[in-house]
């Protein structure tokens, strides 16, 4: 796999006759981490996918609004979030499931899912994972996932560390909680 230089492809990013080719690398560079965020936050390999592609198209219509005072993957990544968070709210107006209807099947639905490779256990983490508030899920996903330092979610989420400390905190508390109630 070709060596990832960021300030080179951000270079060519600027410059429209290299654009689209130094676009394709940020794609092929990132898809999967991106792939992983957005899925644990919509659940389903189909909706992260339909979400996924709308993140590119538009990290790529808003190339020009691309500062350089952050990296590339947190420019993505706060796409990411903010694509995902709009596509469950959209779910959840159109959905006439109550939501904790719907978050009782998400273990069953993973299991079933061919895409889907974890045993029981982890189908009940995501389980626990999806009846948190959308913000604590995503910090939690970013934090416990990716391992992101607080000050790359802080930049991605645009709010404190602090408020996200204390919602990491809450998440594993509530995940914890969860657990205790299931066993």
């Amino acid at each position: 796999m070709e060596k990832f230089d960021e300030r080179h492809i951000i270079s060519l990013l600027a410059d429209p006759k290299t654009q689209r080719k130094a676009f394709e690398s940020v794609v092929r560079q990132y898809s999967e981490q991106l792939y992983w965020q957005i899925r644990r936050i919509v659940i389903t390999h189909e909706d992260a996918d339909d979400v996924m592609q709308n993140v590119f198209l538009k990290a790529w219509s808003n190339l020009g609004s691309f500062r350089n005072d952050s990296k590339i993957s947190t420019w993505l990544y706060r796409i990411a979030v903010n694509e995902s968070l709009g596509f469950l709210r959209k779910r959840k107006n159109i959905s006439t499931i109550s939501t904790d209807d719907g978050d009782c099947n998400i273990a069953n639905e993973l299991i079933a899912d061919k895409f889907f490779d974890g045993d029981e256990t982890q189908a009940m983490l995501q389980e626990a994972i999806a009846k948190l508030p959308d913000v604590q899920r995503c910090v939690f996903n970013m934090r416990y996932y990716d391992e992101l330092k607080y000050s790359e979610i802080s930049k991605i989420l645009d709010t404190s560390e602090g408020a996200l400390k204390a919602s990491y905190h809450i998440a594993v508390k509530k995940i914890s909680e969860y657990f205790k109630l299931h066993d």
